[in-house]
């Protein structure tokens, strides 16, 4: 693992349980497979503030942002139903 993805992994922990249960799985499973530009999208989500990043996985909003719509919905359909929280 590269030292970007161990930042990555570091900067998905957000201290919410709900995040870090759809950002974790993602980057440990994922990130490393990303081509330069959806690294750069991740990072750039990361930037954002966790009640955001709550309401646009909980679906309670969507980013106006469409780079930020486009990995929220990478993220979210990458998921498996063993990631899924009871």
């Amino acid at each position: 693992m590269d030292e970007e993805h161990k930042r990555m992994r570091w900067a998905s922990r957000r201290g919410m349980l709900e995040l870090d249960l759809i950002l974790e799985p993602y980057v440990r499973l994922h990130y490393a497979q990303l081509d330069d530009e959806g690294r750069v999208r991740y990072r750039e989500l990361m930037t954002c503030q966790d009640q955001e990043l709550f309401d646009w996985f909980l679906h309670k909003q969507v980013p106006e942002n469409p780079e930020h719509a486009h990995m929220v919905k990478t993220i979210l359909s990458a998921r498996r139903p063993e990631d899924t929280p009871p």
